[in-house]
């Protein structure tokens, strides 16, 4: 593993946008925040998101060995999922509602009957040592669009003949086709986002997947969740026209989906793949199990010292606050929201500050938290970068890579592309 630096392609910026990725340009965290108080931001404070100024390069052996990882870590949760539902540990995630751990429950026992499309392993790893798991986002992974095509699409115009990890959109395709017969007859695939998304990472993610569908045979429609009504003389879900939404993708996390007012329908009218339902959402609620840092936890639980886990705890950090300090992670968020760096000795921080704080002791956090080694990123040339490796189905998928300047990789992070040599 090598981070090298190239010289971006003429007209960047126009290449990927026509490629699918609508936001190639962000704003550092200072800039944004002047942007959101109402200040002019000059053109010149943009930074490149798509960051193409250099690439990490893989040789074949560490490929397949990631991709050998990411095929037993997918196997691993799988299990930890079957073992929370038959130990009933959902308490341990924070899931306190019966009827909700009953729709989780019933969604597992029927898995096999319900469509399950995608998600993604974040995983430390420096080309040195065994890939370490930080996280597991199978419910609403984004960055994919970047990692699809544009990636792909680079490495053909820079290193012509060369590989990748990069089996995405056809797998994707694939999966779509395979579970076609699971999807309610004569209803359109409605593809759903959330409007209140500014950046437009979620439109784009959710406009890439249903082209994916469409590829694949599927007959599919576009709704905004806000967008989603409820017809009370039927008592169904609705579009914005009054047709009943019979199956729905919706890049829109289950802790929402069974939070929000219309929660109570969504419980009531589940379709868990027994036909009882009315509404058919993708991910399935059994998703619930693989996005909760809890797993990791749990994953420590039942494999410890496996090469592939950081030791992690829920009662707190236990020896890692002495021995090599820890990070405490909200059981539900997204981008690094809520994550906390401790260095051993009591420093804390969020990734931009993590100096000592003299005298500081363990606290423990007021809201559930996930307490996982401090293994910090690897750092090349001043850039510390996470791995990004992507299932399809139960099969591993792909690779994309995001750089960030602190220990936390959140929203104002970089991609980079990638390249087998």
């Amino acid at each position: 593993m090598e981070r090298r630096i190239l010289t971006p392609r003429p007209d960047w910026q126009r290449t990927v946008e026509a490629q699918g990725l609508i936001y190639p340009l962000t704003l550092p965290p200072a800039r944004e925040s002047a942007r959101a108080a109402g200040e002019t931001v000059p053109d010149d404070a943009w930074v490149p998101y798509w960051d193409e100024s250099a690439a990490y390069v893989f040789s074949l052996p560490e490929v397949e060995a990631l991709e050998e990882t990411v095929g037993e870590l997918h196997r691993m949760c799988l299990a930890a999922a079957a073992h929370i539902v038959a130990e009933n540990r959902f308490a341990d995630l924070g899931i306190t509602d019966p009827r909700i751990a009953a729709a989780v429950t019933e969604a597992w026992h029927r898995r096999a009957e319900l469509p399950s499309l995608y998600g993604r392993f974040d995983l430390r790893y420096d080309g040195s040592g065994p890939a370490k798991l930080l996280e597991y986002n199978a419910d609403t992974p984004t960055s994919l669009v970047e990692a699809a095509s544009p990636q792909w699409f680079w490495m053909e115009d820079r290193f012509p003949g060369a590989d990748q990890w990069n089996s995405l959109h056809e797998r994707l395709v694939d999966a779509w086709r395979k579970q076609s017969a699971l999807l309610p007859p004569g209803s359109p695939l409605y593809f759903a986002h959330s409007s209140a998304d500014e950046l437009g990472e979620d439109l784009m993610t959710v406009a890439y997947l249903k082209e994916t569908a469409e590829q694949a045979g599927l007959d599919t429609d576009w709704i905004s969740m806000e967008e989603i009504g409820w017809d009370t003389l039927s008592g169904r879900f609705v579009d914005n026209q009054l047709r009943f939404i019979r199956a729905c993708f919706k890049l829109y996390p289950w802790e929402w989906l069974t939070s929000d007012a219309f929660a109570e329908h969504v419980l009531a009218t589940l379709d868990n793949g027994g036909g009882t339902g009315s509404t058919l959402w993708i991910e399935p609620a059994w998703k619930m199990l693989l996005s909760n840092k809890a797993l990791l936890a749990i994953l420590w639980e039942l494999h410890p010292g496996h090469p592939n886990l950081l030791p992690a705890y829920l009662d707190g950090p236990r020896e890692l606050a002495a021995t090599t300090g820890y990070v405490a992670k909200p059981l539900l968020g997204r981008e690094g929201a809520g994550i906390t760096v401790h260095e051993p000795g009591g420093g804390a921080g969020t990734g931009e500050n993590t100096g000592a704080a003299a005298g500081a002791g363990v606290v423990l956090r007021d809201e559930p938290c996930c307490y996982q080694e401090f293994a910090p990123l690897p750092d090349f040339d001043g850039n510390r970068v996470v791995l990004g490796a992507w299932v399809v189905g139960d099969e591993p998928a792909g690779l994309g890579i995001r750089e960030s300047a602190g220990l936390i990789t959140d929203e104002y992070a970089r991609f980079l592309p990638h390249v087998i040599l």
